[in-house]
């Protein structure tokens, strides 16, 4: 009784002061009642303190657990973290620790194995002789052969469908496609289910609620198989079969792959930690699938989202789409064609910063460091640099910073360049997005045929909300219905 009576205490006197400036510190407890209350909306619960407290705050666990967390959306700070001093800035073993599922992939690595990663991935895979011819081409046929004709289905009988896992699929054939020269075929009429594509989604749910529990509460769950940590070990069972069928079978074919055979050679003789050079190449396509498959999906769900609440601008972007065509078919918009773009670039731009697929990073310094915002840091600081605040934040982007709006990206030049530390949706620093260019082709390809041929709304009563994940989507999905545009129909 006297535990329930001092929970009740706390809640009280937390609904009683719930306007205030910074989560009450609660003795024992710390901040860890108002993280529970607020774990639905975490990303906006984090943004309404920080924007009271000049960007950075400390939020404090519970005393015995270690898990105090300095948050922060100032750029000053996210520039000195990700350039300035990024050397001192590195993943580390507490990272290394929390996202274990990764391995020795390039979003794991530090120091000379990262490099490798980089300048191997680089010359191996986006300087590819063949990369961009392969990347529209494949990105046309899973238009053509999956995408149009299931849209087209879902219109033609009037249904409601979950855009977001259309997206998803979608990127999940294309990065397979890509860098396995294998189509799993998760876009089809009737929907399969792969469990290696609904892993992505359970891995990373698992890995948020690592970052807000304590580790030996997360191991232990792991220990016993309970919670999302038994999400995460099927999810990390399904992506080592799924990534190993498919290697072997390219194997025994004895084909050239010619993006996979050049990821072979050139990390031949790297071995990782584990010393197994096929789990290090595995681990090395895992990451770059999560790339290729989370982000771009996304930002795409959110794109659309946006869109179906402003038909004005809607309507603009297939006004600039039907005059780049001219006439001609959709399947004329190339990389070039699409640079020309401008409203569309700038749409999907304002979906990035409102909604950063990555709407966090967790960093920790080397040596102790102090911040221009003049907090003192050390090895044992833990630093969330929330990226889905800074897309909210007054001072960086004027009092519309709420609104949807793409002219924010012109200039009289064309496309208006905002800097990495600002607009943080494909990083910053030596570790910007390698495959920026690769993701924003396919979402102009991907969004500018849907746009071209149909008006996307949202089936009424549906709420769409951020869901607990490292990776911002949506928790009920993006429930719409498809108007076909009459020119097309």
């Amino acid at each position: 009784m006297l535990i329930l009576f001092i929970v009740l205490l706390i809640f009280g006197v937390m609904y009683l002061y719930r306007n205030r400036r910074l989560p009450i510190s609660w003795p024992f407890f710390g901040m860890t009642p108002d993280i529970l209350l607020n774990c639905h909306r975490i990303h906006d619960f984090a943004t309404d303190f920080l924007k009271v407290n000049d960007g950075t705050f400390l939020l404090k666990g519970p005393w015995f657990a270690n898990v105090d967390m300095l948050v922060t959306s100032d750029p000053a700070n996210i520039h000195h973290m990700l350039s300035k001093n990024f050397p001192n800035y590195p993943k580390g073993p507490n990272f290394r620790n929390i996202f274990d599922i990764l391995g020795d992939g390039i979003f794991n690595s530090d120091h000379e194995l990262w490099e490798v990663h980089r300048k191997t991935t680089m010359s191996s895979v986006f300087k590819h002789p063949d990369f961009h011819t392969l990347l529209e081409t494949n990105i046309i046929n899973k238009i053509n052969n999956g995408l149009l004709p299931l849209l087209e289905s879902i219109s033609l009988n009037h249904l409601e469908t979950d855009l977001q896992e259309i997206f998803q699929r979608f990127t999940f054939d294309a990065i397979c496609l890509l860098l396995l020269d294998y189509d799993p075929k998760s876009l089809s009429p009737h929907l399969p289910i792969i469990p290696c594509e609904k892993a992505f989604t359970y891995a990373e749910e698992a890995l948020l609620w690592r970052h807000i529990l304590p580790e030996k509460v997360w191991k232990l769950q792991q220990k016993f198989r309970l919670g999302k940590e038994k999400k995460m070990i099927e999810a990390w069972k399904a992506f080592d079969e799924f990534i190993y069928k498919c290697l072997s079978q390219k194997v025994e074919e004895d084909k050239e792959t010619r993006l996979l055979t050049s990821l072979v050679r050139g990390f031949e003789g790297q071995n990782g930690t584990s010393g197994d050079p096929r789990k290090f190449l595995k681990d090395t396509i895992l990451n770059l699938m999560i790339a290729g498959r989370d982000t771009t999906s996304t930002a795409l769900s959110w794109f659309f989202y946006l869109l179906a609440q402003n038909p004005r601008i809607e309507k603009k972007i297939r006004q600039e789409i039907e005059y780049q065509l001219g006439g001609r078919e959709w399947q004329s918009l190339g990389a070039k064609e699409l640079g020309g773009l401008v409203y569309l670039h700038g749409g999907i731009c304002e979906a990035l910063r409102l909604y950063p697929p990555v709407a966090f990073e967790h960093k920790s310094p080397s040596e102790p460091d102090i911040l221009p915002s003049g907090h003192v840091v050390d090895k044992h600081t833990r630093i969330i640099l929330s990226f889905y605040s800074m897309g909210r934040m007054e001072e960086m982007w004027g009092d519309d910073c709420m609104d949807f709006k793409p002219e924010r990206w012109f200039s009289q030049r064309g496309i208006k360049h905002q800097p990495s530390y600002k607009f943080t949706a494909f990083h910053a620093g030596p570790r910007t997005c390698l495959g920026k260019e690769m993701g924003l082709i396919q979402m102009k390809m991907v969004a500018s045929v849907i746009i071209y041929h149909y008006s996307v709304e949202l089936v009424e009563g549906h709420k769409v909300r951020p869901s607990d994940s490292i990776i911002l989507q949506m928790k009920h999905g993006l429930k719409v219905r498809l108007f076909p545009i009459n020119s097309q129909a």
